[in-house]
């Protein structure tokens, strides 16, 4: 485990979200300290974004799962470039699939017991 002394985890997710809220209470269990920030009311740089997008694939950063996928326009739904994704996932932020947890410059996407485990082992 991470000690106390050691810089924050940073979490990007919503405040409301199920999956965020028992990746929170994980990391405070475990005495991790975590900066969490809620991208509908801070949101994510362009950037930023971009980096991740280019780190973890659209594919995976973005849910076409969820309603408000299925709600987009049709010619909405397929983004042919890094900006038009940047550009929608700005526009509807519960788009990307949370939390989004940045740990010594590395990015994870998503929680679950097993991949926290394995990530502050």
């Amino acid at each position: 485990m991470r000690a106390n002394d050691q810089p924050p985890v940073e979490m990007f997710g919503l405040e409301h979200c199920d999956t965020c809220k028992k990746a929170r209470k994980w990391l405070a269990t475990a005495g991790i300290a975590v900066r969490f920030s809620d991208y509908r009311q801070q949101p994510i740089a362009g950037e930023q974004l971009k980096a991740w997008g280019t780190e973890l694939g659209w594919e995976a950063l973005v849910n076409r799962s969820g309603t408000t996928w299925r709600n987009l326009l049709p010619q909405r739904q397929h983004p042919g470039t890094a900006a038009e994704y940047v550009l929608l996932v700005r526009e509807n932020p519960s788009l990307l699939r949370r939390p989004i947890l940045l740990v010594d410059g590395k990015v994870t996407l998503g929680f679950s017991h097993g991949l926290y485990e394995k990530l502050f082992a």
